[in-house]
C-alpha cells in the first residue's frame, strides 16, 4: 500500500513556482528599437491633436508590443464604462499619499477611443482610482501608458490589479462588458473567454443588475459547473442570457420562501439560504462520470425540489451537519 503524503500545515509557506526554463522577450537595450509600426505613428500623432503630449514609445519587455508613454489631459480620461464602481477609502488614501509626496509615480493604463458626441478620447481600464484622484487634486494631466489596441481594454481587466474581488463587483464588470461588446460585431462569448473569465459570471451579472442583494454566492458553484458559453453571437446570446437570469431570480424566490418558513421555526443560522440551496442542489453528489447537466435542467430540478421541499421535516441537526458559507453580505 502506498505511504500517505503528510498532510500540509494550515498556514504553511506556499512553495515558489519554479522560473522559466529560458529566458523570453527582450533585452532592455532592444526595447526601444525598431522602426515604429504605422498604427503607432497614427495614435502618437492623434494625441498631439487632442492637447496631450508624446513622450517616448518603446516595446514591453515580454511580448514586444508597442506602448506610447504620453502625457495626456486628464479632462479628455474616464474609466471604461464596465469596470467596478470606486472605492472610496482607495481614492481618499491616494489622494494623501499623492499630496503629501508632491509626485504622480504611477502611470495609468489608456486606449483612444473615436466619440464624437463626447469630450473623452481615452479609456483607462487599469487606473480608475489613480485618475479620480489626481482630478481631485486639481491636476490638469496625466501620464499614462497608452495601448495602440483598443481591443485591449477588455482584455487588460481580466489582468486588472484593481480587479473587484468579490463575486458581485465581478459580475457586474463582466456584464457591463458584455453590453459594450454586444455592439460591435458578431462575436461570440467564447470569443471573449479570457476576458468574461467563466459563464456563470455572465447570467450573475444581469441577476445583480436586477437585484444588487442578490446572493448570487449561494449559487455560484452550481452555475460554474452547468452553465456554459452560448455559441451565438453576443446581442443574440444576450437574450438567452436574460432568460437565464429570469429563472434563477425566480427560483431565488422559491428559495428564499423557505429560508423564511426555516426561520420561522426558529432556525437562525446564516448559513440557511446556502442549506437549502444545497439541500436541492442535484449535481452535489452527482458522480464525476456521469453526463453533465445543462443550465436548464439544472434549474428545473432545482425549481422541481425547491417547491417540494418540507421545511417541517428539517431538523437542527441537518443543518449543523451541512456546514457551507454564509450569505454573501448585502451591498
Amino acid at each position: 500500500m502506498p505511504e500517505k503524503k503528510p498532510k500540509k500545515k494550515p498556514g504553511a509557506a506556499r512553495k515558489r513556482r519554479k522560473l522559466a526554463g529560458q529566458s523570453v522577450g527582450l533585452a532592455a537595450k532592444e526595447l526601444a528599437t525598431g522602426s515604429l509600426p504605422k498604427a503607432v505613428e497614427e495614435l502618437q500623432s492623434a494625441i498631439e491633436r487632442d492637447g496631450g503630449k508624446v513622450l517616448t514609445a518603446y516595446r514591453e519587455p515580454y511580448g514586444g508590443k508597442w506602448l506610447v508613454v504620453a502625457a495626456l489631459p486628464i479632462d479628455q480620461v474616464e474609466p471604461t464604462p464596465y469596470q467596478r464602481n470606486l472605492s472610496d477609502t482607495h481614492v481618499r488614501k491616494l489622494e494623501g499619499v499623492i499630496a503629501k509626496l508632491g509626485r504622480f509615480l504611477d502611470p495609468i493604463i489608456a486606449v483612444r477611443k473615436e466619440s464624437k458626441d463626447s469630450q473623452t478620447r481615452y479609456w483607462t481600464p487599469n487606473g480608475n482610482h489613480r485618475l479620480s484622484a489626481m482630478k481631485t487634486l486639481g491636476a490638469k494631466s496625466i501620464v499614462a501608458l497608452v495601448v495602440p489596441e483598443t481591443a485591449a481594454a477588455y482584455q487588460i481587466l481580466a489582468l486588472n490589479t484593481e480587479k473587484a474581488h468579490n463575486l458581485r463587483e465581478r459580475a457586474l464588470e463582466v456584464i457591463k462588458m458584455y453590453q459594450e461588446l454586444a455592439t460591435l460585431d458578431e462575436a461570440t462569448e467564447e470569443t471573449y473567454a479570457l476576458e468574461f473569465e467563466e459563464a456563470a459570471l455572465i447570467t450573475l451579472g444581469l441577476c445583480y443588475l436586477e437585484n444588487g442583494r442578490f446572493s448570487g454566492g449561494a449559487y455560484h458553484p452550481i452555475l460554474r459547473r452547468s452553465d456554459q458559453f452560448i455559441k451565438k453571437a453576443l446581442h443574440s446570446a444576450l437574450q438567452i442570457r436574460r432568460e437565464r437570469a429570469k429563472t434563477l431570480m425566480d427560483l431565488d424566490k422559491t428559495v428564499v420562501e423557505k429560508v423564511e418558513a426555516l426561520k420561522a421555526k426558529g432556525f437562525t443560522s446564516p448559513y440557511l439560504k446556502s442549506f437549502v440551496v444545497a439541500r436541492i442542489n442535484p449535481i452535489r453528489f452527482r458522480p464525476k462520470d456521469a453526463a453533465p447537466l445543462s443550465f436548464d435542467e439544472v434549474m428545473d430540478r432545482m425549481t422541481n425540489a425547491a417547491e417540494k421541499l418540507n421545511v417541517e421535516k428539517v431538523k437542527i441537526e441537518d443543518l449543523a451537519r451541512s456546514g457551507g458559507a454564509p450569505e454573501e453580505p448585502s451591498s
